[in-house]
């Protein structure tokens, strides 16, 4: 993922390189962050060492991660009390630590990646081994997993297991960096809105639903199609604004600047796969 995201901005930089210092993690030798940052945290982490927290507020790997990755590999495995303290920075960029003598605000938007298995034998759906799970078994792991939670998730999307020839072959597969250059070419279609003052915001990952309606307005069958969607699948108030930023970031990779059918469908895409909340991986703001 760090791969394909555009080059950190000096203001970015900045702002990475800050939290670095007050955690006391910034090398002594680097000076600045000059890359974006890729946590990878143990499910064992505590919700303090998540998001942040301490007698003397110190950022969690949420912080840490800011303006980069932040990976969470076997996501139903984390502490219940740690994945629904990630709510409230996901939902506001932001991580709010209030002690009897101190009060802190670290920023906290990193892109959330979150990866774990259908099951916990992990062999649900799987083409060619039986699952040795029970129904019971299999809805209790993912009761592990909160509805807001994976409301607060763009984008979700099942993974089959890679074939022998994939990863034996040489194939064809497009590399990370013609991926990264259409990242670029979108990013800067969404700083060319904010220079204009199109909006408030440089990405769309930040857009307020007034902002949404700004620069992707939506043609008449096209609305018409999203609120039958959204009423068949009994979307909140929250799905309905992340599937428009999906939309509008999939529009800008194509280079489009109307926002069509097309990209609405293939937003909602994500949604259709949760309805049995056995998607994986789950990605985060779109950046």
């Amino acid at each position: 993922m760090p791969t394909i995201l555009p080059p950190l901005s000096f203001e970015e930089a900045v702002e990475a390189t800050a939290i670095y210092s007050v955690a006391g993690a910034l090398h002594y030798e680097r000076g600045i962050i000059d890359m974006r940052p890729f946590r990878a945290p143990h499910h064992s982490i505590s919700e303090a060492g998540l998001v942040g927290g301490g007698s003397r507020p110190r950022p969690g790997e949420v912080s840490l991660a800011h303006h980069g990755v932040l990976f969470m590999d076997e996501f139903a495995e984390f502490r219940r009390s740690a994945l629904e303290a990630l709510r409230q920075p996901l939902e506001d960029g932001v991580v709010n630590i209030a002690r009897a003598r101190s009060h802190a605000t670290f920023p906290a938007r990193p892109m959330v990646v979150a990866a774990m298995n259908a099951c916990p034998c992990g062999y649900k759906g799987h083409p060619r081994q039986s699952c040795r799970c029970s129904p019971h078994q299999v809805a209790r792991y993912h009761q592990k997993l909160s509805g807001p939670l994976l409301d607060r998730l763009d984008v979700h999307v099942r993974v089959l297991p890679v074939e022998v020839q994939a990863l034996s072959g040489a194939g064809n597969a497009e590399s990370s960096a013609c991926v990264r250059a259409r990242v670029i070419a979108a990013r800067d279609r969404q700083l060319a809105r904010y220079a204009a003052g199109v909006t408030r915001h440089r990405t769309n990952a930040e857009l307020s639903l007034d902002e949404l309606e700004a620069v992707a307005p939506l043609e008449r069958d096209a609305r018409r199609w999203l609120e039958r969607t959204a009423n068949d699948l009994g979307w909140s108030a929250r799905a309905w604004v992340k599937i428009l930023r999906v939309a509008r970031t999939a529009a800008d990779l194509e280079g489009n600047v109307r926002l069509g059918l097309c990209h609405l469908e293939e937003a909602t895409l994500g949604r259709l796969l949760d309805s049995g909340r056995l998607a994986t991986p789950t990605f985060g703001e779109p950046r």
